[in-house]
């Protein structure tokens, strides 16, 4: 591990100042379970490490009349015990009771999870330089690739590690982001980026901002989630696949349905093409094993992971059954 300076600015401002003055060699820890394992493993180099604890009043939930507001440094085992969200949104906390393990949990933050670097063993090897750092080729495209993408994968066939993520996009959440210039809000759907877009990001953030707030839409009527992970390991693993799904309206005929899966490209991944089948059709298993079949013809399995096909099929079905 390289040495590195300590900032504990007392406002988002300071931390955005701090970002934008540090040429890229600046870094935001939240939890930092991630961030301290990337220095240590050597695959980023820190001159400064801002501490986001020293700033007051980023961790909380408060439902209010325009929706549900998170702090970006709420922890994961405060948001999957809120009551709140539980009455609200109860795929979103399935889906944070299910990352990593509970000590984990209570360190890691809402913020942090939605901004994790992946896991790609190559992007994670020190001695190798691959397309996310800089290289020439992505390794995992001809070699060891049993957890990468099958779908949005050219030219970097990462997956997204967050749990939250694909939940909180079916749930139509948009984030606040803070800059040293002041706040931007965008939908969820949009802060995520393709390896096509930017191959050394995965999200849109500029250099000088972080995120500050979640916000999800007020709860309708009748409306109904839940999130499905299926893993190697029972417990503390990252998802081979997952599924977050929401829907509105009588409970086995759908008006509106939101269908996202985790584990299988470098973004949350929206299955829309199932989407408009399902909509308005009874949710049977039958219906819903042929319309995700369907959307699996844009799939790209590699040599290792077309497995994950299958349970896409098997995820999306269990979520989608479990609202009918």
């Amino acid at each position: 591990m390289n040495s590195f300076r300590w900032a504990e600015p007392r406002s988002v401002q300071q931390a955005a100042a701090l970002l934008a003055s540090g040429q890229g060699r600046t870094f935001l820890m939240s939890g930092g379970s991630d961030l301290l394992g990337q220095i240590k493993e050597r695959i980023i180099e820190a001159d400064t490490v801002v501490d986001l604890a020293a700033i007051p009043g980023l961790s909380y939930i408060r439902k209010e009349k325009d929706g549900l507001k998170i702090g970006s440094m709420t922890t994961i085992t405060e948001l999957a015990a809120d009551p709140a969200v539980l009455q609200d949104y109860p795929g979103l906390s399935q889906a944070a009771s299910v990352i990593a393990s509970p000590q984990l949990r209570n360190v890691g933050t809402v913020g942090g999870n939605l901004c994790q670097r992946p896991r790609c063993w190559y992007f994670r090897n020190s001695e190798i330089i691959c397309f996310k750092k800089g290289g020439e080729k992505c390794y995992a495209f001809e070699g060891k690739n049993k957890y990468h993408a099958i779908f949005g994968g050219s030219p970097c066939y990462i997956v997204h590690p967050s749990d939250l993520a694909p939940m909180l996009m079916a749930l139509d959440a948009v984030v606040v982001v803070a800059s040293s210039l002041g706040e931007r809000t965008l939908p969820l759907a949009r802060f995520f980026a393709l390896p096509d877009e930017d191959v050394k990001r995965e999200n849109v953030l500029a250099v000088d901002e972080l995120v500050r707030e979640v916000i999800l839409p007020p709860a309708g009527k009748g409306d109904r989630s839940a999130y499905v992970k299926l893993e190697e390991r029972g417990t503390w693993d990252f998802a081979l696949v997952s599924c977050a799904v929401r829907a509105s309206g009588p409970a086995r005929n759908p008006t509106a349905l939101r269908v996202v899966l985790g584990g299988v490209a470098p973004v949350p991944w929206q299955l829309k093409g199932a989407e408009t089948a399902l909509k308005g059709k009874a949710l049977t298993e039958a219906a819903v094993r042929s319309a995700v079949r369907d959307s699996l013809k844009a799939a790209e399995p590699l040599a290792e992971n077309g497995y994950k096909a299958a349970l896409v099929e098997a995820a999306v079905s269990r979520a989608l059954l479990s609202l009918a």
